[in-house]
Parts: C-alpha cells; structure tokens; sequence
C-alpha cells in the first residue's frame, strides 16, 4: 500500500526535524519535503506530489491563508493540515474557510498529529481546539457526525438555535451570546444544550466546524 506523501512547512528546523522522525517511523506515511515559508510550500507540494501539507500559520511569505488557497488549488491538490501554536477560533475560522482539511494545535500529542493526517487524508475532517473549562488538554475532536448518535437523521435546528449556533462558533461567550440575542444566559445554555441533543457535539470547537461545514457561517 502506497504511504501517505508528507509536506512539512515550518520556519523552525528543531521541529522540521522532530516532525520527520515521527512521521517516517509510520508504516503508512513518509515525508517528502520540509520547507521553510509559504511560497516555498506551494511549490514544493507541486514538484512532490505531496498527499498531505502540514502548514505552520506564521512562516515568513504571503499570508497562512493565501498559501492554504494555493495549495488546495493544485491539481492534484494536497489536503491541508495546520500544525501550530494559536489555539484560537478565529484563527482556526479563517483556516477552514481558506481550504485547509485540518486543523491542530502543537502542543497536542504525537498520536493525534498521526491521527489527524490519516483523517485528512482519507477526506475527513480534523480539529483539535481547546477553551478553558471545556475540555480537557489534548481533546481530540472527532469528525463531524453525518446522523444523529442513535444512528437516525439529526433533528432540524430552530432558527434562534441556528443563532445561537453561529454565536458560540463565531467564539462568544454563553452571556455575549445572550446580550448579542437580548435574552438571559440561562436560554442560551438550554439552546447549547439542545443543539448538543441534536447534533450530538459537545465541545466549541466541534460546534464550530459544524457551522463551517453546514454553511452556517
């Protein structure tokens, strides 16, 4: 079975290096380049045929997002996992929006950065993204359910739930959402408790690339 083709763009080459160790010691995955700003990504992911681009957010070259729309432009076109430091919404919002298949946090585990390349790979989905208080260190998201979690069709969202929807994955708090909505922060916490009924999803981050995914935002 052919492995996974690995691009790994990065401005730090203690990581480069670290990353290539990992990954080369997979059975399923090699690494067919390092590189170290954004333009160089592009044009390496070209010449490699790369499968998989693990993209840091700030490397010297154009903007983390214009690089993610040229790579996803590609033919063939690689699936784009970020691999950094900002453990932030609006940075993972921006990421998902310019094309990128993945999005992940440094600081997780080496199993999840594995995991997380075969999700992308095989045409999933990954986020790994934590809040204070809403999950614990290394909380890997899992890929979003297609049905409910009793295996039948997801219940469809009311309109003020779609509201209050896009509020949390837009990064608001339980009580901006209900002074944004002009209603007490006890119904915004039983509207996230149905759409956590509805949709099966627990976490900000998973809310989040489900409004990205459904269009919502």
């Amino acid at each position: 079975m052919p492995r996974t083709r690995i691009l790994i763009a990065d401005d730090h080459a203690i990581l480069r290096t670290g990353l290539r160790l990992l990954i080369d010691a997979q059975s399923d995955m090699s690494v067919v380049g390092e590189v170290a700003d954004g333009t160089e990504a592009v044009s390496r992911a070209r010449e490699a045929q790369a499968d998989v681009v693990l993209l840091d957010l700030t490397m010297p070259g154009p903007p983390a997002t214009v690089t993610i729309e040229r790579l996803v432009r590609l033919d063939p076109s690689p699936r784009v996992l970020v691999l950094t430091m900002h453990d932030d919404p609006v940075y993972l919002r921006t990421a998902l929006q310019a094309g990128a298949a993945g999005y992940i946090v440094k600081k997780a585990a080496d199993v999840e950065l594995l995991t997380a390349i075969r999700v992308v790979q095989s045409g999933g989905t990954f986020v790994n993204l934590t809040r204070p208080g809403e999950a614990e260190a290394g909380h890997a998201v899992r890929p979003i359910p297609r049905a409910s979690p009793a295996g039948g069709q997801p219940k469809p969202l009311s309109q003020r739930e779609i509201e209050v929807l896009r509020l949390l994955a837009q990064g608001h708090t339980n009580q901006e959402a209900a002074d944004r909505l002009a209603v007490s922060i006890k119904t915004i916490e039983t509207h996230r408790r149905r759409l956590s009924d509805k949709l099966g999803l627990k976490s900000r981050a998973e809310l989040f690339r489900f409004a990205v995914e459904s269009r919502l935002l």
